[in-house]
């Protein structure tokens, strides 16, 4: 079935056919027509693959030069003391420190009470120095609940000190109140 094109062609009669006047006019009207068709395809496909390689562009560019989370360490806050772990340990150090600091302000100072009063107030000092050693120790070592008890523990010490700073000074008051009655007998 298969026969040569050329044998085919030869063997068919041509008919001739006259063209019209304005077929070169109409040609070329299609022609251009066409032509302006496939600009504005090919426009609307370059401004296509211009934004896609803008968006890649930028993508690569923020994906290369910004932070990277995943190696960045992580800035583990400071802890000042114990009210910055949980609220739990807030409420344990806020009624220390304010009975500590209403203790404090409920002493008086007078010339037979001042030697002692300095000796307590020395010591609570040296433990209020203790108790920011031990927060800088849960900052270095990390939370632990041995440094968590001896940061209680401190805070504890030094109102049992005020207690009994307390006591010794109303017994000095009974004392002298008593050495004043038998000097006036």
């Amino acid at each position: 079935m298969s026969s040569d094109i050329k044998k085919i062609l030869q063997n068919k009669q041509v008919e001739k056919v006259e063209l019209s006047k304005d077929h070169r006019k109409k040609f070329e009207a299609k022609l251009q027509t066409e032509l302006h068709h496939y600009k504005k395809r090919s426009n609307r496909f370059l401004k296509i693959a211009a934004s896609f390689l803008i968006l890649v562009g930028l993508g690569t560019t923020v994906y290369y030069y910004a932070p990277k989370t995943n190696n960045t360490p992580v800035q583990i806050s400071k802890i000042e003391s114990l009210g910055s772990i949980s609220p739990e340990l807030k409420k344990i150090e806020n009624y220390y420190l304010v009975s500590i600091n209403a203790e404090i302000l409920n002493l008086n100072e007078t010339p037979e009470n001042k030697e002692l009063l300095d000796g307590y107030l020395e010591k609570i000092d040296e433990l209020s120095k203790d108790y920011k050693m031990l927060t800088n120790e849960l900052n270095s070592e990390g939370l632990n609940e041995k440094t968590i008890n001896a940061l209680i523990d401190n805070l504890q010490l030094r109102l049992k000190l005020l207690y009994q700073l307390k006591e010794q000074l109303n017994e000095l008051k009974k004392n002298n109140v008593k050495q004043n009655e038998n000097i006036q007998v």
